[in-house]
């Protein structure tokens, strides 16, 4: 009794049932008292025929076998491994129910963590769905504030130069001093506010506009927009090349800023030593993207020029608003064209990048959705 219930576990008791002091009915009764020993199956040995009740009385104790004396050592051999054979399988299901336990464990932290962190991202979905609301309705305020404040300046401002242009016409003989030096920083300072009204008025109308695309053929588009420019800017060292656009469907009010904008903007940084050569070409179709419908096709559409250029590490860096990478006097601007370029496109569900270099001149890429 003290070794069984000091030591680790036993597979099978082979015991006596005539022995000093307890017997081994009293022994057995002793031994399933206790929960830890319950599952020790044990076989009578005896060299007495007690008769059925004595041997009823041995399995009621919880015995689970009776050899006779003399022992058979080939049957006492055969029933010690047929136990033994059910203890180890026993014992290798109690080791995987552990580790079933172990895992089972683990699978419940698991759920329990997955649990958690799904309800962390729903949270964070939802609180960004609420920003993305809030920024969008900010968005809207924020073009709508613009646009309002574009066209309700415009008015004061057309006064200013008016009176200014009055001041200056009649009273000619006496603005011809300093005076007149700054009545003409007032024209200046007037006329660069008001292309900067303009501007924003054009950026503000871009983020409106909901016309309807239309089949446009671009490249009666685009001649419009050159001819507009060579009767603004007669110069013969500007040379504009247009091969053969294709046929978009695009907002045709959009779009003619678009290149207005970037034609304008290789003009202006143009290089005053050489000849300006502006060439727009369309390239080949490109799978560039994926959607529900399957790839979406792109019509890449190249703006190259061989102007001032400028640092392809600000090539990100143009396209956001009053962003200008020359800022001297010679290249007066507002810094809203390319932004307003860019927010064309995107209206246009495409893309629009440059790659450019000091000196060599820049190349803008448009890449619209053929349909």
């Amino acid at each position: 009794m003290k070794i069984l219930l000091t030591e680790f576990d036993f597979g099978l008791i082979l015991m006596d049932i005539k022995m000093p002091n307890l017997n081994g009915f009293e022994t057995a009764t002793l031994i399933y008292q206790r929960d830890k020993l319950k599952h020790i199956p044990i076989i009578f040995i005896t060299a007495n025929h007690f008769g059925e009740d004595n041997i009823f009385q041995g399995y009621k104790t919880g015995a689970v076998d009776y050899i006779y004396k003399p022992v058979n050592t080939d049957l006492l051999k055969a029933k010690v491994a047929v136990f033994m054979e059910m203890y180890r399988k026993n014992q290798r299901l109690i080791s995987q129910e552990n580790k079933l336990k172990t895992i089972n464990q683990n699978l419940e932290q698991e759920i329990k963590e997955r649990k958690i962190s799904e309800n962390k991202v729903m949270e964070l979905n939802r609180e960004l769905l609420e920003n993305v609301a809030k920024l969008e309705a900010a968005n809207n305020a924020l073009d709508q504030f613009a646009f309002m404040a574009s066209h309700d300046l415009q008015e004061p401002l057309r006064k200013i130069r008016t009176f200014a242009d009055l001041i200056f016409v009649k009273y000619k003989p006496i603005v011809e001093t300093d005076a007149g030096d700054y009545l003409l920083r007032i024209q200046k300072s007037a006329e660069r506010m008001q292309q900067l009204i303009k501007d924003l008025l054009s950026f503000s109308t871009a983020s409106h506009d909901s016309t309807s695309f239309v089949p446009t053929d671009l490249n009666i588009l685009v001649q419009e927009v050159i001819k507009e420019i060579q009767e603004s800017n007669d110069n013969s060292t500007i040379t504009i090349d247009q091969e053969n656009l294709p046929n978009l469907s695009v907002n045709p009010g959009l779009i003619k800023p678009l290149f207005s904008n970037l034609i304008g903007n290789s003009i202006k940084y143009r290089k005053k030593d050489i000849d300006t050569f502006i060439k727009i070409r369309c390239d080949r179709p490109l799978a560039l993207a994926k959607s529900d419908s399957g790839n979406l096709r792109y019509c890449r559409i190249l703006v190259e020029d061989n102007g001032i250029g400028f640092d392809q590490k600000y090539a990100e860096e143009i396209f956001e608003m009053f962003r200008r990478v020359h800022t001297g006097k010679e290249y007066e601007g507002t810094g809203i064209g390319l932004a307003l370029c860019k927010k064309i496109v995107e209206k246009h569900n495409g893309f629009i990048s440059v790659k450019s270099k000091v000196n060599e001149g820049s190349t803008f890429t448009i890449s619209l959705p053929w349909n």
